[in-house]
């Protein structure tokens, strides 16, 4: 029997500007006995595959973003190289995509599932990319990669990523009275695609592996609310939650209808214990910096063109977001700052 194994993590829970931004990675494992564990990624692929970025010489590491994403203070390679690294190398084996590398940030936006934001400072030409590695050690490396997939019977199955801007965040926000809803509501969008494409058992069973939302340990109710009806036509059911563990070491439940099931399990670390949630980790934090790169893009040619000075570019964590704001005062509107500045 074969399992389905998708990851979900986000990136930018925490900062005053910018979008927060959810993936996903869903693989299927054909050499897997029914009601064991998830195997091993990292191992399984261990020919292509590390953890560690010391390794990244001979494979492509693969973790969570937080340990793998370089300091904007590295001059010798640029800081998104490992993420864009493996994202790309990854999309390269995705069932229907073309065998070339995307070449601007807008491809693979689309490639995604990525909805750019329609604020101005989001807008604009497309970006080249990548902007770490050249398309041919990057084609070397998915090369390596498929290989490593062949011989293990693995096959990644999607790669997806939701983006919340600041002004939707906001109202989620001022909704709910919690920034979590924000995270909630990607993650439901996932739960319901994966159930109505995988969920039938017909190619494996679903297993979801979210990484924890702080130190929250009920999602019940979450997924109860999650997994109704969707908006589309083709989203018609309502899905049954059953509580397995509610624990400090993880949440377990299992999910399902008349026609469909999958297990959902939220757990802290998750991105360290399987490699699809540190793969999504990666996808979220990638397009989150891309997102910024406009951000920056758009404000530093503007106080070049209207106020003449040059504007120190932001990754929108809060200090720093604060000297930004503080440094851009002169050309800021109130309205942009009303815009831009999330409330939680």
């Amino acid at each position: 029997m074969s399992l389905i194994l998708l990851g979900i993590d986000e990136a930018g829970y925490g900062p005053l500007i910018g979008p927060l931004s959810v993936g996903a990675a869903a693989f299927r494992i054909a050499s897997w006995t029914e009601g064991s564990p998830a195997p091993d990624l990292w191992k399984l692929l261990e020919a292509a595959i590390c953890k560690e970025s010391r390794d990244a010489r001979s494979r492509i590491p693969v973790a969570d973003s937080k340990k793998l994403k370089l300091a904007n203070s590295v001059t010798t390679r640029h800081p998104l190289v490992h993420l864009e690294r493996a994202v790309l190398t990854f999309h390269r084996h995705v069932p229907g995509t073309t065998p070339t590398i995307p070449e601007t940030d807008l491809a693979l936006f689309e490639f995604l599932g990525v909805v750019l934001d329609d604020r101005p400072w989001y807008r604009g030409d497309p970006l080249p990319i990548p902007v770490g590695s050249s398309a041919a050690s990057l084609s070397i490396g998915a090369n390596l990669l498929g290989a490593a997939l062949e011989q293990a019977t693995v096959e990644p199955l999607a790669l997806w990523c939701r983006t919340i801007g600041e002004t939707r965040f906001n109202t989620i926000v001022g909704e709910t009275g919690s920034k979590a809803e924000a995270t909630a509501l990607a993650i439901g969008e996932y739960l319901r695609l994966a159930f109505e494409k995988w969920g039938s058992g017909e190619q494996g069973e679903l297993r979801i592996v979210c990484d924890r939302q702080g130190g929250r340990t009920n999602y019940a109710s979450m997924l109860a609310r999650e997994c109704r009806s969707g908006s589309d036509s083709s989203s018609r059911w309502t899905a049954s939650v059953k509580v397995i563990e509610e624990s400090d070491r993880c949440s377990r439940y299992e999910v399902h209808d008349r026609a469909r099931r999958m297990f959902v399990t939220f757990m802290p670390e998750a991105e360290s214990a399987h490699l699809p949630v540190a793969l999504a980790s990666m996808i979220a934090k990638l397009i989150r910096e891309l997102y910024m790169a406009r951000f920056n893009r758009y404000w530093c040619a503007r106080a070049r063109e209207s106020a003449a000075f040059e504007l120190k570019p932001t990754a929108g964590y809060r200090l720093d977001a604060a000297r930004w704001l503080e440094d851009a005062k002169s050309i800021l509107t109130p309205e942009d700052r009303r815009a831009m500045i999330r409330n939680a």
